[in-house]
């Protein structure tokens, strides 16, 4: 499983009472209808909050929200979730199962309908490339970084291997898979929780061997891509694993076409950078996902109350805009639309930079760790976070409560178990004087403290407004972060330069193991500089529980020691409101976890008015 680094954007105050303008109907008749069964004047435009702007979901960089919703439409894969989050193979695309416990192997096999668009199969290659991504087996330098988030040292990247990626559960498979016929066997050299959804499809193996190798024919870059992994041939690896890191980070339409090559339902028809894309049904597709509707236009609008007009006005058909209570006042005042309301599967949050040269940092203090902490814990105690659900999410849910666990939402089965034991609530509880005195002991009196946040985000600008204010009273003086690129890259790219974050995770799997990729030293979502080798022991252990028991009381300890380390804090869960246009789309279904609002577009209906 895996977290994405964005969530939820832009939020408006706004009190506007909308009303629903007249749509256009009409029908498509037969001779509009394709030879997979799709009527081809059908079309749905939906309002997202932020713009598209890489291909590779798998990557460090590519592994956001923003993305990944995208991607649903676009690629297939082993596996997805159904409405109740049960996991359901895709079989039309392949099929895999546990064929050994001790060790524990996984046996992926190709079904004959898995193809990318170009008409080349997919295979087990392409599975192959994803673990030798992932597994950072082959990685032998890292990427460092400007403060404006550029890479300074390409030329050692590009003379060296470095997969712009890390997964702790590939990391368990240290032997190269096995390939055999359609089939790929993994082995992992201990038992993992979490195997069903450790790996995914994600690039066409082929166009990365021809773009980084140069050669020409499908199938014998692919053989040459397998060659390489398997005989761990650096001098290839090297170009491969530069494809698979940048060549599918594009913001606009690319114009090299190989780039555009999926494997699922859509292909990219249309790109305008941060205005919108455009998905048309994939004529070589041959799955059990077959789209409802020809096209799929998302509408890039960080604006809540500009998507609420936008549904207003016909220009979009479905929206699900980060909710404020006058968002979902405005939408539940427009008539005849279908709404929707309830908690989403993003968390707010305030992590905390450890080795950055900040105030958090105890390099800053001649390496004194314990001042660092009490710094740390000051600060923390002085997020006003009864406040800012009072002002900001209670208006729009009055049930709404704290969340006060790292890694389990409220209501979940171990939540009140690990809370309790975790300290959190008590520890961070909003104390100005506990601060003041913590500052004291540490001999630090005045902090400058640079918070990093999405600058388009109202709420988040409202958040920093609550926080700024209730940290200047224990002497802490909370400056915005000027972003330099935008603000989900600097989280990654930017760390030396901001001492603090806040934003959302949402998760896009219920995999137990997700929370190790954000607290294990050199994870992929540890942007921090964190490291504590119990909870790197704690994970180790996690990755190999079976029993819920066994995992809950796992996942407490890791807690604990979060929560001692004064790592960052945990805010609220996101409400969220979903309203669409019943005369354009039917039967929306959306999930708590990424895809959300795209989720099961293969069970949509197209209303009178779905025809353009």
């Amino acid at each position: 499983m895996r977290i994405t680094r964005k969530a939820a954007f832009a939020a408006v105050a706004a009190t506007s009472v909308l009303a629903l303008a007249a749509c256009s109907s009409g029908g498509g008749s037969d001779d509009e209808t394709d030879d997979a069964g799709i009527n081809t004047e059908t079309s749905i435009n939906i309002a997202w909050n932020q713009p598209f702007y890489s291909a590779n979901g798998n990557s460090t960089t590519g592994n956001a929200t923003a993305n990944n919703v995208i991607l649903y439409l676009l690629n297939s894969g082993f596996w997805y979730y159904d409405a109740d989050l049960n996991l359901v193979q895709d079989e039309s695309f392949g099929t895999y199962e546990k064929v050994s416990d001790d060790p524990l192997q996984i046996k992926y096999t190709f079904a004959d309908t898995a193809k990318w668009s170009d008409g080349t199969p997919a295979g087990p290659a392409d599975l192959l490339l994803e673990w030798a991504a992932q597994s950072g087996k082959f990685n032998n330098v890292e990427a460092e970084y400007d403060e404006e988030g550029n890479i300074t040292n390409q030329d050692a990247l590009d003379a060296g291997v470095y997969f712009d990626a890390a997964s702790p559960a590939m990391a368990l498979v240290e032997e190269t898979p096995e390939i055999d016929g359609d089939s790929i066997t993994l082995t992992y050299t201990k038992p993992f929780a979490d195997w069903s959804t450790a790996i995914s499809m994600n690039l066409p193996a082929h166009i990365v061997a021809q773009r980084a190798l140069g050669i020409e024919d499908a199938e014998e870059a692919t053989d040459a891509l397998v060659a390489a992994i398997q005989d761990e041939n650096v001098e290839d690896l090297s170009p491969i694993a530069k494809s698979w890191s940048t060549d599918w980070n594009f913001a606009s339409m690319p114009s090299d076409e190989d780039l555009l090559v999926t494997s699922g339902a859509y292909e990219i028809t249309e790109f305008e950078q941060d205005q919108f894309i455009t998905l048309t049904a994939s004529d070589t597709y041959e799955g059990d996902h077959k789209p409802v509707f020809n096209k799929v236009t998302v509408r890039y609008n960080g604006d809540p109350m500009g998507q609420v007009q936008a549904l207003q006005n016909g220009e979009v058909d479905l929206i699900n805009p980060q909710a404020t209570a006058d968002v979902k006042t405005a939408v539940e005042a427009i008539e005849g639309l279908e709404v929707e309301s309830g908690p989403e599967g993003t968390y707010e949050h305030v992590d905390l930079q450890f080795a950055n040269g900040g105030p958090f940092d105890p390099a800053t203090y001649g390496g004194d760790a314990e001042k660092a902490k009490k710094v740390r814990q000051a600060f923390l105690k002085t997020i006003p976070r009864e406040q800012i659900l009072e002002n900001l999410i209670k208006p729009l849910d009055p049930t709404a409560e704290l969340r006060n666990s790292y890694t389990q939402v409220a209501g979940s089965p171990m939540y009140d178990t690990i809370v309790e034991a975790n300290g959190q609530a008590e520890a961070f509880a909003t104390d100005i004087p506990g601060a003041t005195a913590l500052l004291a002991e540490a001999g630090v009196p005045a902090v400058t403290v640079r918070l990093l946040f999405d600058p388009e985000n109202t709420r988040r600008q409202n958040e920093y407004e609550l926080i700024k204010a209730s940290a200047a009273q224990a002497g802490f003086d909370v400056q915005p972060y000027q972003v330099q690129t935008d603000w989900g890259t600097d989280l990654s790219n930017a760390t030396s330069f901001y001492d603090a974050a806040l934003f959302g995770w949402q998760s896009t799997s219920t995999a137990v193991t997700d929370s190790d990729a954000n607290y294990r030293t050199g994870a992929t979502n540890n942007f921090y500089g964190y490291s504590n080798s119990t909870v790197d022991g704690l994970f180790d252990e996690l990755q190999v529980a079976t029993e819920q028991s066994d995992q809950e009381e796992l996942l407490a300890q890791i807690e604990t020691e979060l929560v001692n380390d004064a790592f960052g804090v945990t805010i609220f869960q996101f409400p969220g409101v979903t309203a669409w246009n019943p005369e354009k789309i039917g039967n929306v279904s959306k999930l708590t976890i990424a895809p959300t609002i795209f989720y099961g577009f293969w069970e949509w209906t197209a209303g009178e008015a779905a025809a353009e």
